[in-house]
């Protein structure tokens, strides 16, 4: 379910909440809005150091390697904006990119879960930041769930969802590398996820499927995030 609408800040929020959003524009506003300024603001290691929720927040979630940076480079369309956030010491920090100006909202870089031989110690502290960051940040409107076609929904994914479920946070399955499957199994893949998708009571029923090289989704996805911002 979405979170409450947090009223706006001036130039922020309030202005987003103004606009019509009926769809027949949203998809031309969307690509106005990321063909606009972008920039990275910060590096949160802890809950204390978030920036004030004064606007919408659309986070992005997914296995390491799944082609997060890659995506949020694609849909922004910045070459290195997400380099910007993987440099030694941020790996495991929400990393805060604001969209617009005026500011209009900010993409959250969840770090990446599932890592293979990570120290107990850093899956650790990756749980408690991401399980605080979404049960206490009410100007989460959505979670976007990165899964790689080739791979579909693992078992750690899942966990990931139940959290999400349990912090009763929206969240949208979005499926990356799109290319790199032929068109009938990427067909199998996607009804597979949103067969998945319908078992989760917080997840988007529909599945977006990308890919960073092609261009493939990009555009439908900046109008999904669009869509949340504004509900």
């Amino acid at each position: 379910m979405d979170v409450p609408q947090v009223p706006g800040a001036a130039g922020g929020a309030g202005e987003v909440s103004a606009i019509d959003p009926g769809a027949e524009d949203r998809a031309e506003r969307a690509r106005k809005l990321f063909a606009g300024p972008i920039a990275f603001l910060k590096s949160a290691p802890a809950l204390q150091h978030l920036p004030s929720p004064s606007v919408p927040e659309i986070a992005f979630a997914g296995r390491s390697n799944v082609g997060k940076s890659s995506l949020l480079n694609a849909l922004t369309n910045r070459n290195g904006l997400a380099r910007t956030s993987v440099t030694p010491g941020r790996t495991q920090e929400l990393n805060y990119f604001d969209v617009g100006s005026p500011l209009v909202f900010r993409l959250v870089d969840m770090p990446g879960y599932g890592f293979a031989k990570a120290p107990k110690d850093i899956v650790k502290k990756w749980r408690f930041l991401v399980n605080d960051y979404l049960r206490g940040r009410q100007v989460l409107k959505r979670t976007l769930v990165l899964i790689d076609s080739r791979h579909g929904i693992k078992d750690v994914d899942r966990e990931v969802l139940e959290m999400l479920d349990v912090a009763a946070v929206s969240y949208r399955l979005v499926l990356t590398k799109a290319d790199k499957i032929k068109a009938t199994e990427l067909e199998a893949v996607q009804a597979a996820t949103e067969a998945e998708a319908r078992k989760h009571p917080a997840a988007h029923p529909q599945v977006i499927a990308t890919s960073s090289e092609k261009g493939m989704g990009i555009a439908e996805l900046r109008t999904a995030v669009l869509e949340a911002v504004e509900s």
